[in-house]
This record gives C-alpha cells, sequence and structure tokens, in this order.
C-alpha cells in the first residue's frame, strides 16, 4: 500500500501557498509535526488523511499516491474529448481536458485510443442524414464493445452497448470527426470520419 510522502506534502501545501504554520493550524497540530512529515521523519496518521487531503485539496488517492492532476479545458475543442473507463461497473466518463477520476475506489486512468485494426474496424455507411455503423465484433459476456461514441468539435454524443447485443448504431451527421470504440479486453480505438 502507498502511504502519502513528505515530499507530495511540501509539493501540495506550496501549491496551495501555505506556510508551515497555516497549513499546522487548519489541521489543529503544531507546525514542528508538519515539518517532521515534510522532512520524512514522521507520517500523519491515517485518521488524518481525509482532513489532509481536504485542506490541500485533492482527493485521498491523488494525497497517498502523489499523482496530482488539474482538470482543465483546452479551449472547450470536444475533439479534444478524453476518455476514462471503469474496469468495475463500466462508468463512462468524459471530458473535455485530462483530469483526475475515480469510479468504484479506483483512479481512472485515461484511456489511449488506438486506430482501429482489423478486430476492432467499423463498416460506415450514410442514409440521409446519420452515419450507420456496423462492425463484426465478438458480443459475448467475456469479449464485447461496451460503447461507441461519435465526437465532432462541438459535440460527444456516445451509445451504450451490451453483451449479446448486435452493433448497428445510428448517429445523426454533426460534421466531421472521430469514431470511438472501447473494448472490453483491448480497449479504446478510433476512427476519423
Amino acid at each position: 500500500m502507498e502511504y502519502v510522502t513528505g515530499k507530495t506534502i511540501r509539493r501540495l501545501r506550496e501549491k496551495k501557498r501555505l506556510t508551515q504554520r497555516e497549513l499546522a493550524e487548519k489541521l489543529m497540530v503544531s507546525d514542528k509535526t508538519v515539518s517532521k512529515w515534510e522532512t520524512d521523519r514522521g507520517l500523519p496518521d491515517i485518521g488524518m488523511i481525509g482532513e489532509l487531503s481536504g485542506v490541500l485539496g485533492v482527493s485521498i488517492a491523488e494525497l497517498l499516491t502523489g499523482d496530482c492532476r488539474e482538470n482543465e479545458n483546452p479551449a472547450g475543442n470536444m475533439k479534444k474529448n478524453h476518455f476514462y473507463v471503469c474496469p468495475v461497473c463500466g462508468n463512462v466518463i468524459t471530458s473535455v481536458g485530462r483530469g483526475t477520476f475515480h469510479c468504484c475506489g479506483i483512479l481512472l486512468p485515461e484511456q489511449e485510443a488506438e486506430n482501429m485494426d482489423e478486430g476492432h474496424n467499423m463498416e460506415i455507411c450514410t442514409i440521409d442524414d446519420e452515419y450507420c455503423m456496423t462492425m463484426n465484433h465478438p458480443m459475448s459476456k467475456e469479449h464485447y464493445i461496451s460503447f461507441l461514441a461519435y465526437v465532432t468539435s462541438s459535440t460527444v454524443e456516445i451509445i451504450k452497448l451490451y453483451p449479446e447485443q448486435d452493433i448497428c448504431v445510428r448517429f445523426r451527421k454533426k460534421g466531421h470527426g472521430w469514431l470511438y470504440g472501447y473494448c472490453n479486453r483491448h480497449g479504446l480505438f478510433r476512427k476519423l470520419i
């Protein structure tokens, strides 16, 4: 199990522009205690971790791992969308900027999209003003496509899929963008449309 380090406490304290004394006052401990934490001559009690993370403005997981990310919005272009998928419950979280997201007690890594390959390729045809997408991919309970998403510069549309369901999805045309798919075994893939 990872535990908070003095380096992490100091970095987060300085980022919040707090002195050791100010942090100590907020936590109702002495500034010598904070100094010991930051120089690795002591550790905060596990009962204080929630309070410490709150004062430092990070989640408990970020405090313990030292992996802190700021949520950001790079110009609001939806094509810069990022996907986070919970491996436990299958929740899908999208963000215009990178961020730190948790689900089911797990810090979710950003999904890195690969280009579609032979096993994850979509047939796309146009019917009226819609893209009709089909895919020849297993849809068993062990191996399936969890969702498809159509991302343009101004919109994100996600359609959830379930095992034993055919993959035939329609998206209303909204301009050029990316088509994303998520395979529960192979991860995120995409194709420019």
